[in-house]
């Protein structure tokens, strides 16, 4: 592990090049052993990339950073691991090296986000617990930045529904920002929850570093609900990374004469966000919903080859992402994903979001 924490404190190198890298690589040691010329040679990464690399310095931190992770119960997860959050894997920006304090399980079957503004109004917080509160039957994980406002309700209204829930820090897991959350960190750990961060462990809470964690709050979720935010906002942020991610992103609308609902109904008007008025929305139409057998028997639904071929397999299993369903039944992912969109029209499948399917 000392070597795969190494990877990220070298500065340049993001999951792209390192996977090309260490794919002509018989081993990740070979990376820091190989004199500059050999490894050019081997992996093609340019002259100016290794030059500029302080490999030694790289391990002597990592090393470090190692025995923090083992004094404090912190598991260091490595993006090619199998345990790395596989829907964060999926984004080309995902941190090489994502630490979790906890036990929550980052690759549960439900992963969803709610965020919002910091200066929730008595209707944002009404809109949030009522959400959470009817997602119970659904028991997705719950993410949130850990921030004041809209994160801490949601955060808080998980626990008392026995939900668990993330919190995304943008420092290292050596303290709690805002501080007045470090009671409410200690309850989720307590729990069951986690804290998760990609900065080293006595990282500092930096301005900068906020708008860049919220690319991590929607990379681990199949979708991101903005409960209510102001016309610019971090929020805003999060729900772009879900856009580009290819994340559903809902957010509930608000009044025209009020500031914090202005960036909810500016997504929904630019057609960048579903809007929901509610918990039963959003189960709909993420497919949440417990399937009727009833309903099931009733329609009986006629299956093509192809699409009974995609079936057999998805019963196989509790449910695959698209690559490895692409993979299964080897089928074009162009093809695939044709045959899918048929398949939940006749009810035979379930998208449960973030390109992850099973047999309904």
């Amino acid at each position: 592990m000392r070597e795969k924490i190494a990877l990220s404190f070298l500065k340049g190198l993001g999951p792209v090049r390192i996977s090309s890298a260490l794919s002509k690589l018989e081993s990740i040691q070979y990376f820091f052993e190989l004199p500059l010329r050999e490894l050019q040679f081997l992996t093609g990464l340019s002259q100016h990339h290794l030059v500029t690399m302080d490999r030694q310095g790289a391990l002597h931190s990592a090393e470090k950073e190692l025995e923090l992770c083992q004094k404090f119960s912190i598991t260091p997860l490595f993006y090619q691991d199998e345990n790395y959050p596989r829907r964060l894997r999926q984004c080309p920006d995902a941190p090489v090296v994502l630490y979790q304090k906890g036990n929550t399980d980052l690759n549960a079957r439900r992963l969803m986000a709610v965020v919002g503004t910091r200066n929730l109004t008595e209707y944002g917080r009404e809109i949030a617990t009522d959400l959470i509160a009817g997602l119970v039957q659904a028991n997705p994980v719950v993410v949130s930045g850990l921030a004041l406002g809209v994160d801490a309700v949601a955060h808080k209204t998980s626990l008392k529904h026995q939900l668990p829930t993330v919190g995304v820090l943008g420092n290292g897991l050596h303290e709690v920002f805002p501080k007045r959350n470090e009671a409410l960190a200690e309850e989720m750990l307590a729990s069951g929850g986690a804290l998760v961060s990609e900065y080293p462990y006595f990282a500092p809470a930096v301005r900068e570093n906020f708008p860049v964690r919220n690319r991590i709050v929607a990379g681990l979720s199949d979708a991101i609900v903005v409960v209510e935010s102001k016309e610019r906002g971090g929020s805003l942020i999060t729900a772009e990374f879900a856009n580009d991610y290819n994340r559903d992103v809902f957010a509930f609308p608000g009044s025209v004469k009020q500031k914090n609902s202005a960036g909810c109904n500016n997504l929904i008007r630019q057609q960048k966000a579903h809007l929901i008025t509610g918990a039963e929305d959003f189960i709909a139409m993420m497919g949440w919903a417990t399937p009727t057998k009833i309903l099931q028997q009733v329609l009986l639904p006629e299956f093509t080859p192809e699409e009974s071929e995609v079936l057999q397999v998805l019963k196989r299993y509790d449910a695959l992402y698209l690559d490895e369903l692409a993979e299964q039944c080897a089928i074009p992912t162009s093809m695939l994903m044709g045959l899918l969109l048929t398949l939940q029209l006749k009810g035979g499948i379930l998208n449960h979001g973030g390109g992850r399917y099973s047999a309904n």
